[in-house]
Order: structure tokens, then C-alpha cells, then sequence
């Protein structure tokens, strides 16, 4: 399989100076007011009921692993925590909220409200960027019951689609290799700028290389990178609208060279290289090259199919790169976005090496070939296994529409108040929820690789590396399991307090190492994309008897168990 060649840096990719810079928010503030209005109803009669101080934890988590794989990727977090911090009601949001609510509505509610921030609120969550699975608790919110109630669309939305698009990403980088590039493409087939944001940015944090959504590049960093679309290529009929026709050379030579003249007379010299027939060449794409290649001669990389690969685009191509490297400029090289990219891109890349061995211009031998076509997950796989010689691939609809799964199905569950577990307990088992207020450890072996997550009440004793566990997989039957960790982490940290965030957001390009590392770790056989082994979930013992008891009803009085 081909490796990518040489600088694959179209015009507009933005490399950030000294590699580091201050990131902004995909918005910056969530509204407090961008969620449901049953969490005003229930806030209400919460207040009402006299119950709105009391502590409260509620978990995030979700149910299964998306896209039929074996692990999800923690992403969101960085928003979720700008919007905790700014979290509070403004009188315009007040006056709304009074004109919707049933005018009922005892009105020191509404002066509760304006002065509701998330003060008293902590949030635990596994870092960004981690690799998590079905029904672990991916982050805890605690806090007075009103004000992390109201909390809960508002996180489910943040979390939701930037896990899910991250882990679709994650699943294009598995299916591609690290030998190529990925470019993310999708703006325009996103679901709303917040979307389209989104979608930049958490594609590259999953493992994509760059985008062509320049604000995402502004915003968060990201490497941006574009050429020209069709459209500029017919837009041109004949040579007589290539503007301006010269060009300066490299090697210091102020004459301007007449570009098109040189163009022509390396046009007829492919030709009879390759027994080309000039009358099929499409004059208005070779104008298009020649005025693209004059405004932007170090940055030459054009879309070739507008017309015919074989018959006019390649050749077209061929000669104003040849005419560029007689100057002095060194060509990118071109876009396949059409019919049989693997095929089309063996033709290419054949052709290039005659250029490159015939002409004694050993720069053509290495320029990049971008594929882009309606690019989906199988398409990456079969890349793999079919010859060709692509080295960047630009992924669009399928990438940040999800289109093999558009929800990830996050959910936000209440799970103690007052200091006493709460537990859904539903006739679908999948829907009954985990008790209490945990922590959450990653067992590894003795190879290095993580095989169990354990939930554990929060004041029980941690697992200790050495020590034999007893433990009961989620979604099994009753039959315990025992363990022996070599190695014990704990995933989750206090990121929230008393106000201020505790550890430093993660930039993307922090992010996108923490996926990495956390993907190595991880078995091969966990990373399938089809038919993963199945990776486990369990519940410690003092949990599982706490989760059974509830089940029975026949917790003591006050539903608290004991942690020793």
C-alpha cells in the first residue's frame, strides 16, 4: 500500500505558529435555556415540594456500544464544563420562562431561578478522549436536585453526537491504517453549523488529519485544507481565459515566462508519450489548470474528473506540472472524485512514473493522490484490500452524519439523593439503572491490556493490583466472576468544584493524543470493526447485592448500604 507522498498541504491548509494556541468554544455560551421544558415543570415542583436543596447525583452514561464495534470514545467534556461554568438564568431568559409556564406559577420561583449557577456542583468524569463502554458511568453530576436537573439536556446534547462522531471517526482510522491521510469534508452535509463545528472538531480528535471547515481551523487549530471544486474547472471554456498568462520563475530570474506557451508545448510531449489523442483534451479544463496554477504555482493539487481522467484531466494535469517544475515550483498533485478511485488512482500513479522516468523529474514520482467519493466505513476497509496507490481520502456524509447510527443514545440517570441510592428498576433489563454513587476503576493484565471495567460503590475500598476481585459482569446472569489484576487505574476525576473547573481543558490537538494512547492500549480484539470480542463491565460485589436488594425491596429503611 501505498505511503503518502511529499507535502500534501493544499492551498489554504493553516499550520498554528510554535504549535500551540488558545482554543474557543463551538459557541461561546450554551444557553441555559437550550433544554426541555419539563425540567422548568419538575425544577418547579421541586421547589414547591420544598426538595430543590437537596444533593442530588445523576450519571451519564450509554447503553450500547455504537456501530455495531466494541468501545466508544469520551468526547465533550471541554464543552460541558464551559457550560457548568457559565450555567445561570438572565432576566430575558426569566421573562421568557414566565410566559410559557402555566400562569399558575408562583412568581418567586422565578426570582429562585435568576439567581440559580452552578456553585454547589461537582462533576467527575472520565478524561477526554478515553476509550469507554456500554453502561459505565462516564461522568457523575452532583449537586442541589434543581439545578443538576436542569442540567441534564443541555449535557446529553453536548456529549451525545461529539462521542459518537469521535468514534466514528476513531472507526475510519482503524479501517484506513496510519499510512494515509484523512481529510474531514462534511461541513456541507452536516446537521447545522453547530453541527458541522462539532463534527470538525471531534472527527479530529477521533484520528483525522485535517478539514476544509476553515472555522473549525480558527476555533480549535485543526489543519485546514481545500483546493477547487468542479465548478472552477467548468467554469473556463477555452485558453483565451487563462488570466494572467506568465509566470515568474524560482530561480530568480525576473522575466516572466509566457506559462501557456510552455503548458502547450509540454501538453504535445505527454501526449506522445502516453499516444494521447490532443483533439479529446477539454481546452476550458486546461485553462482552469493554467490559471490556478498561476495564482497558486507552490500549491498545485486539482480536481482531474470533470471531464475524463484518462482522455484530458491527467494529461492536462501532467503538463502545466511539468511546465511548474521547468520554473522551478514543485506540484501537489490531484483529486480523484469519481468512478473507481483504486483503479483510476493505479492509472494515475502509473502515468506520473513514465513523467517522472521519461522526463528525468523525479518530484513527479512522489506526488499525492486524494480520493474522495461519497467515502463510507467499508469503502476504508476495502482500500485496504484492493491495490492502489491513494494517499489522502476525504470523508464527508458518512463521517459526520453517523449514518450507520445517528444517536449514540446517552442517557442521564438519577442514582442517589440525600445521600440514599436511587435505582430505574424496568421490566427491559437494559433500561434498569445502577444504584448509588461510584467509582469506576480499569483493570489491565498482565500484557498491559485493559479486559474489565469495575463499578464500585464510592466508599468502598479500591481494587488492588495483585488481589483477587469477585465481580459480576452487567447483562449476565448471577454467576459472580473473579479476577486478578496486574494493574489498577481509576478512570474517573473530579473535573468540577465549588464553581471552577480543576484540571486544564484539553485542547483538541490534547484530545487527539489522549484517543491515541487509550486506542493502543486497548486488545486488537476489542477494536474489530466487525465482531469485536465483547469487553466487561462489572459490578463489584457490595454493588451487585446493593443493585439486587433494591430489585427485592428489602433494602433496610433508609436504602443505604454499608461500604465495609
Amino acid at each position: 500500500m501505498a505511503a503518502p507522498r511529499g507535502d500534501t498541504r493544499a492551498v489554504g491548509e493553516r499550520s498554528i505558529p510554535g504549535g500551540v494556541r488558545m482554543e474557543r468554544s463551538i459557541l461561546d455560551r450554551v444557553p441555559s435555556l437550550l433544554t426541555d421544558l419539563y425540567q422548568f415543570t419538575m425544577a418547579y415542583a421541586y421547589w414547591r415540594a420544598g426538595r430543590h436543596q437537596d444533593c442530588a447525583a445523576f450519571e451519564l452514561f450509554f447503553r450500547q456500544n455504537p456501530f455495531g464495534g466494541g468501545f466508544a470514545l469520551f468526547a465533550g467534556l471541554s464543552d460541558c464544563l464551559n457550560y457548568i461554568k457559565t450555567f445561570h438564568f438572565t432576566d430575558e431568559d426569566v421573562d421568557f420562562l414566565r410566559s410559557v409556564l402555566p400562569p399558575a406559577t408562583d412568581a418567586a420561583f422565578f426570582q429562585y431561578l435568576r439567581g440559580l449557577d452552578c456553585s454547589g456542583v461537582t462533576l467527575r468524569a472520565v478524561p477526554e478522549g478515553t476509550v469507554v463502554f456500554a453502561r459505565e458511568p462516564l461522568m457523575e453530576v452532583a449537586g442541589p436536585l434543581v439545578v443538576v436537573q436542569l442540567l441534564e439536556t443541555s449535557l446529553l446534547c453536548l456529549v451525545n453526537y461529539a462521542s459518537l462522531v469521535c468514534s466514528n471517526a476513531a472507526r475510519f482510522r482503524l479501517a484506513s491504517g496510519h499510512k494515509r491521510k484523512l481529510l474531514e469534508m462534511g461541513l456541507r452535509r452536516a446537521q447545522g453549523p453547530d453541527g458541522g463545528l462539532t463534527a470538525s472538531r471531534y472527527s479530529y480528535i477521533g484520528g483525522f488529519d485535517m478539514t476544509s471547515n476553515v472555522q473549525a481551523g480558527l476555533l480549535f487549530g485543526v489543519p485546514v485544507s481545500g483546493t477547487m471544486a468542479h465548478s472552477y474547472v467548468t467554469s473556463f471554456t477555452s485558453l483565451e481565459e487563462a488570466l494572467p498568462k506568465t509566470l515568474v520563475a524560482v530561480n530568480g530570474n525576473r522575466d516572466a515566462v509566457d506559462l501557456i506557451s510552455l503548458t502547450k508545448s509540454w501538453l504535445g510531449r505527454v501526449c506522445k508519450l502516453l499516444g494521447a489523442d490532443p483533439e479529446k483534451i477539454h481546452d476550458g479544463e486546461l485553462a482552469a489548470f493554467l490559471s490556478y496554477a498561476i495564482a497558486y504555482p507552490k500549491n498545485f493539487l486539482p480536481v482531474i474528473d470533470s471531464y475524463s481522467v484518462t482522455c484530458s484531466g491527467l494529461l492536462n494535469f501532467c503538463a502545466v506540472a511539468l511546465a511548474l517544475c521547468e520554473l522551478g515550483y514543485r506540484p501537489l498533485g490531484v483529486r480523484l472524485d469519481s468512478g473507481d478511485l483504486c483503479k483510476q488512482s493505479l492509472d494515475v500513479r502509473s502515468v506520473l512514473r513514465l513523467c517522472s522516468e521519461h522526463f528525468s523529474i523525479s518530484a513527479f514520482d512522489s506526488l499525492t493522490i486524494v480520493g474522495s467519493n461519497n467515502i463510507s466505513e467499508q469503502t476504508m476497509v476495502e482500500l485496504n484490500t484492493k491495490e492502489n496507490e491513494i494517499d489522502v481520502v476525504g470523508v464527508g456524509t458518512h463521517l459526520v452524519t453517523c449514518t450507520k447510527q445517528p444517536s449514540l443514545g446517552c442517557v442521564y440517570k438519577l442514582v442517589e439523593v440525600q445521600g440514599k441510592p436511587r435505582m430505574k428498576i424496568s421490566e427491559d433489563p437494559e433500561k434498569s439503572t445502577v444504584p448509588g454513587r461510584k467509582a469506576v476503576y480499569r483493570l489491565i493484565d498482565a500484557d498491559g491490556y485493559p479486559f474489565l471495567d469495575l463499578l464500585c460503590l464510592a466508599l468502598e475500598s479500591p481494587p488492588e493490583a495483585g488481589r483477587p476481585v469477585s465481580c459480576h459482569p452487567l447483562g449476565t446472569c448471577d454467576t459472580p466472576l473473579t479476577v486478578t489484576p496486574a494493574e489498577v487505574t481509576c478512570l474517573r476525576q473530579e473535573m468540577f468544584t465549588k464553581g471552577q473547573v480543576t484540571q486544564p481543558l484539553s485542547s483538541a490537538a490534547q484530545s487527539k493524543e489522549q484517543v491515541q494512547q487509550s486506542l493502543q492500549k486497548l486488545h486488537p480484539r476489542h477494536k474489530r470493526l466487525q465482531e469485536p470480542d465483547s469487553y466487561t463491565v462489572a459490578l463489584s460485589e457490595k454493588l451487585h447485592m446493593l443493585a439486587r436488594d433494591l430489585r427485592r425491596g428489602i433494602t433496610n429503611k433508609n436504602n443505604v448500604v454499608s461500604p465495609n
